[in-house]
């Protein structure tokens, strides 16, 4: 029971996602134009002056910036759920409140994936260098960024009250990582005031674990990996755990005082 709940609240999500092409649209656009704009200009201004192509540089930061927010802010429909009441039917089911959020989270996963996957078509059209084996191990960090943004997105869901809210508070977190984390611009040599704002940037983990896989064994490695792949999978997995179970008691905890 508990995975047909899980599997049928993901599948719902991602339904509602490829019914609307609105959404589809806008969710493919922004991501390409910042590869294709931000780290074109970048390329021809700076590239040869830093040693590395920039242009895969964003994308690789694009890549997963784009997925862990998107499954982050999916998130917004556990709100939305709430005010239309759907939530209390599902949480007075005789199915865990553990498996009703994992499934919240698989089904974001499953809508970013889409567009982690529309990314690296693009990428390949224009030229920036992956190989089939890159493409095959950059799938698991895929699916681990999605998730981590998801268990992000429960953590903040779980302390607002409105979808109203939400839409403020969300560019106000996710706008700053974009600089922080290092998704368009390297971050080795920040300000010690930033570079303390950027250790404590959950985005930070998520790109820097998919540059180190997609430069793993490449000559750029030194000058674009901030940590070895290990550590930064050590850390976006505890801070998934700590995030999926704080959010899910907060969560939980709201529903039940309604």
């Amino acid at each position: 029971m508990q995975l047909n709940a899980t599997a049928a609240l993901a599948y719902r999500d991602l339904l509602k996602f490829l019914r609307d092409p609105i959404r589809i649209v806008s969710t493919f656009v922004f991501p390409l134009i910042f590869i294709a704009v931000l780290g074109g200009s970048f390329e021809a201004s700076f590239g040869e002056e830093l040693g590395f192509s920039f242009l895969a540089f964003t994308f690789t930061g694009v890549l997963a910036q784009t997925m862990f927010q998107s499954s982050a802010m999916g998130l917004v429909s556990l709100i939305e759920d709430r005010e239309n009441d759907f939530s209390q039917e599902i949480f007075v089911s005789p199915v865990s409140r553990y498996a009703i959020v994992i499934g919240k989270i698989l089904g974001e996963a499953l809508v970013s994936m889409t567009q982690g996957i529309g990314i690296m078509l693009f990428a390949i059209v224009i030229g920036i260098p992956i190989s089939v084996g890159q493409i095959v191990a950059m799938g698991p960090v895929a699916v681990l960024v999605c998730l981590f943004g998801g268990a992000f997105g429960v953590m903040v869901m779980a302390n607002l009250n409105s979808q109203r809210a939400a839409n403020q508070v969300f560019p106000f977190i996710m706008l700053p990582q974009y600089f922080l984390a290092g998704v368009f611009t390297p971050v080795h040599n920040l300000p010690w005031y930033l570079n303390i704002l950027s250790i404590l940037s959950p985005m930070r983990y998520a790109v820097d674990f998919t540059r180190g896989i997609y430069y793993a064994a490449s000559p750029d490695y030194s000058h674009v990996v901030l940590l070895p792949p290990l550590v930064n999978l050590a850390i976006l997995l505890g801070l998934f755990a700590a995030f999926l179970v704080v959010g899910t008691y907060l969560f939980v905890g709201k529903e039940k005082n309604r």
